[in-house]
């Protein structure tokens, strides 16, 4: 048998129904490793893709003029975490510390492709840098070091070399807007998050929408009302085991309905009359 030969019938039933799955965009950080630039994503947003019930697809950046093409194959988009900062150039300031990596090819391209996600309509699920991106791409603000702020905890998760299980355990709660998107999703008031990040919304983009706050009034999750599709933007990670959360499998669960609610809605729209 040779790698391309599928190993087994048992598996060929399950790569044919994964054609009738969404297709969830991930667009992809940059790294350099030595003296070569990678493209990666986190193993961990593609399986909360998976969780979702959709179909991930790494991209690696895009030209503006490639932006449509690629949304023309999404069901829905999913940004992701990072421990690069969104450029303060995009909000109107100079850089607060040099010493924090940045990330202008992820930048340059997925403000854009936010703006045209929501005009369009498509599913949107951001996490942590994700939110900040989506913040900014639409006119807002952030501070870049929340935990500097009067009045407001720090939010960093913990020192780089604590154990992952340290850095991403629970933190402190949330409190779930009422009437609005998320309280509708989870059903309860408030719940408990990890908490990893070191920027955070400072002046929300007009339009949209406070979902959750943090004790403290950091906000913890927004929507985009103006956005025809599901949006839905946080600043924790639901993905850090996810499938062992309540709160996170439902929060994926309604992005992955809204992936496949286009996803079919698109498929009757490609069909021809009948003959």
């Amino acid at each position: 048998m040779n790698d391309m030969t599928l190993p087994s019938s048992v598996d060929a039933p399950a790569a044919a129904g994964s054609a009738d799955k969404p297709v969830v965009l991930v667009p992809a950080c940059n790294r350099l490793l030595g003296e070569h630039p990678f493209h990666i994503a986190g193993k961990k947003y593609i399986d909360a893709v998976r969780l979702a019930g959709a179909l991930p697809l790494i991209v690696p950046s895009a030209e503006p003029a490639e932006i449509d093409a690629l949304l023309d194959l999404a069901d829905g988009v999913l940004l992701t975490g990072s421990p690069s900062n969104v450029h303060p150039s995009h909000f109107g300031e100079d850089v607060l510390d040099p010493s924090l990596p940045l990330d202008p090819l992820r930048d340059g391209w997925t403000l854009p492709l936010i703006r045209r996600v929501v005009e369009r309509g498509i599913p949107l699920f951001t996490i942590c840098r994700g939110t900040q991106e989506a913040n900014v791409a639409l006119g807002g603000s952030l501070h870049q070091a929340v935990h500097a702020v009067d009045g407001h905890e720090d939010h960093r998760g913990g020192p780089d070399t604590a154990p992952a299980a340290e850095v991403y355990g629970p933190k402190h709660d949330v409190l779930v807007t009422p009437g609005g998107l998320m309280a509708a999703i989870v059903d309860q008031p408030r719940f408990q998050v990890n908490s990893v990040h070191g920027q955070a919304v400072n002046r929300l983009a007009d339009g949209l929408r406070v979902e959750a706050r943090a004790p403290d009034g950091v906000i913890e999750a927004f929507s985009i009302p103006q956005s025809p599709g599901f949006s839905l933007c946080v600043q924790w990670h639901p993905e850090w085991l996810a499938a062992d959360n309540p709160v996170s499998m439902k929060l994926l669960k309604a992005f992955g309905e809204a992936c496949r609610h286009r996803h079919h809605a698109r498929g009757q729209g490609r069909r021809g009359p009948h003959p």
